[in-house]
C-alpha cells in the first residue's frame, strides 16, 4: 500500500546563501558587495555553461534588475542595455548581466560588447563531482533524508549533473521513499526513475 506524501518542503528560493560556491567564491563575494550597495563597478557580467548557476545567482539578485541571456537580445533591447549601462556609469549604479560566453565572443553590437567588458567579468565555474556530492549530502540532510554513497555515485555518473536536475531527482526519490515507506537505496532510486 502506498502512502500519500504531502509536499510540505518546498524548494528554497535562490539566494546567495544557498548557492554552492565551489570555485566561485570570489564571484559570490562581489555579488554580496553588490547586494549591500558596496560595489563600485558599473557592470558585473557573468558567463558560463548551462547548469553552472548563472540563473540561480541572477534570481538571488533579482531586485537588482539583472539582464540574462544577453546573447539572445534583439537589436532594440541591445540598444536599451547599452543605454542602461551608460546611465549606470553616470549615476554610480551597476548593471548585472549574464550570457553564455565572455563579452568579446557574444553575437552582439560591438559597442555593447565593449560596455559589458567595462566592469568585472566572471566565468561561473561548474561544480566538481566532489562539490556536487557534498551538496547532495547537505540537501538530503536538510530534507531529513539519508542518501547512501552508492546513490550519490549513481546520480553523478548516470544522471544529468546540473543542480536543477539533481534537485528534481532528489524530489522524486524523497517522494518515492515516503510513499513506499522504504529507505533510499539504489533499487528504490531505479524504481523511482522508471515512474
Amino acid at each position: 500500500m502506498k502512502q500519500l506524501a504531502l509536499g510540505i518542503s518546498p524548494p528554497p528560493q535562490p539566494t546567495l546563501d544557498n548557492f554552492v560556491p565551489g570555485a566561485n567564491a570570489e564571484l559570490l563575494a562581489r555579488l554580496r558587495e553588490l547586494q549591500a550597495g558596496k560595489f563600485s563597478e558599473s557592470v558585473l557580467y557573468l558567463w558560463g555553461e548551462a547548469g553552472s548557476g548563472k540563473s540561480h545567482l541572477l534570481q538571488a539578485c533579482a531586485g537588482l534588475n539583472p539582464a540574462d541571456d544577453v546573447e539572445k537580445l534583439d537589436e532594440a533591447v541591445q540598444i536599451g542595455l547599452f543605454n542602461r549601462i551608460n546611465e549606470s556609469r553616470q549615476s554610480g549604479g551597476t548593471v548585472l548581466a549574464a550570457g553564455n560566453a565572455p563579452p568579446a565572443q557574444l553575437p552582439l553590437r560591438e559597442d555593447l560588447k565593449s560596455r559589458l567588458a567595462w566592469g568585472l567579468v566572471y566565468q561561473v565555474k561548474l561544480l566538481s563531482d566532489e562539490e556536487r556530492s557534498t551538496y547532495l549530502r547537505g540537501e538530503a540532510t536538510r530534507r531529513g533524508m539519508q542518501l547512501p554513497d552508492e546513490v550519490i555515485a549513481y546520480l553523478l555518473t548516470r544522471m544529468r549533473r546540473d543542480m536543477r536536475s539533481l534537485n528534481a531527482v532528489l524530489d522524486r526519490i524523497d517522494l518515492a521513499s515516503l510513499e513506499l515507506k522504504r529507505p533510499i537505496t539504489l533499487p528504490l532510486l531505479r524504481e523511482a526513475l522508471k515512474e
